[in-house]
């Protein structure tokens, strides 16, 4: 199950599913700029600054990879 599944399965659950997709794409959003933002911190602090304009390409593969 997709990231925007499980979101939109919540929304359902939560009896608002005339927006449940618009709002799974939304959180969706929400939780990759998370994801990216914890990434881009974690290399500040490991200082591997070279792998800061990656973030976006390595959180795709890692969501590809694990069916998200």
């Amino acid at each position: 199950m997709t990231l925007q599944e499980k979101f939109e399965s919540f929304a359902m659950d939560n009896h608002i599913e005339k927006y449940a997709e618009h709002n799974a794409k939304e959180c969706e959003k929400i939780a990759d700029e998370f994801a990216i933002g914890f990434a881009e911190w974690l290399l500040d602090e490991a200082d591997v600054p070279y792998m800061k304009e990656k973030t976006n390409s390595i959180l795709e593969i890692y969501k590809q990879e694990k069916g998200l």
